[in-house]
């Protein structure tokens, strides 16, 4: 990580303005940069909390062992820092990282938040990405009697017509200026956007690693 960097989280998080429990300690929410995913829950200390600025991976500190540990100095499962954030009451923090290895949980999950009802589930996204999950369950699931499943089984030809055709009404509906009628028509492109992106193998976190690059 750049000096830049560093000295962008250093600046991010004044160590003084975090208040501790009595413990010493602050909770930390771990969310991935690129769709939300809340990953894990962990403690810092003051200690780990400028270890983590030091180095822009994260540092806890573990209750059970009453010592530091560098997440995923052993599994390679690093947490790489985008951005730190602390809530209104400085009482807690959210790390916005990026996941080495796509897996954050002891468990082997990619989220510790992956139960309900004692059953497994994916995890909670952003709406793109949900979606985007359902759209590849119907390619790899195939029903005919899905929307979805007749766009993939018409191919190139039946997705890309949708596609320009979606564009079009798009640019009709901003050209009249009708707000709900260009959300509407916008979602539509985004959803047959996605069908293409699935029907190709191509990975929505790609789309979204090409949009952080155009934020620079």
């Amino acid at each position: 990580m750049s000096l830049n960097k560093l000295n962008s989280l250093s600046q991010q998080i004044p160590l003084d303005a975090i208040r501790y429990n009595e413990q010493g300690l602050v909770p930390a929410i771990a969310q991935d940069y690129l769709d939300g995913t809340v990953l894990m829950m962990a403690w810092m200390n003051r200690e780990s909390l400028q270890k983590t600025l030091e180095t822009g991976e994260t540092w806890y500190w573990s209750r059970s062992r009453q010592e530091l540990w560098h997440k995923g100095a052993t599994s390679g499962h690093l947490q790489k820092v985008k951005a730190i954030r602390y809530d209104c009451d400085s009482d807690a923090l959210l790390i916005t990282i990026e996941q080495i290895g796509d897996i954050a949980c002891h468990t082997g999950e990619r989220s510790c938040f992956h139960q309900v009802n004692g059953k497994k589930i994916a995890p909670s996204k952003d709406t793109l990405s949900s979606l985007f999950d359902v759209i590849c369950d119907r390619r790899d699931h195939p029903n005919e009697k899905s929307y979805t499943c007749q766009l993939f089984a018409g191919g190139d030809n039946k997705i890309l017509k949708k596609i320009g055709e979606e564009s079009a009404e798009v640019v009709m509906a901003c050209k009249d200026d009708q707000k709900e009628e260009i959300a509407g028509e916008v979602a539509d492109l985004f959803y047959h956007s996605l069908v293409a992106l699935a029907y190709h193998n191509v990975s929505l976190r790609e789309v979204y690693k090409k949009l952080e690059e155009r934020k620079k």
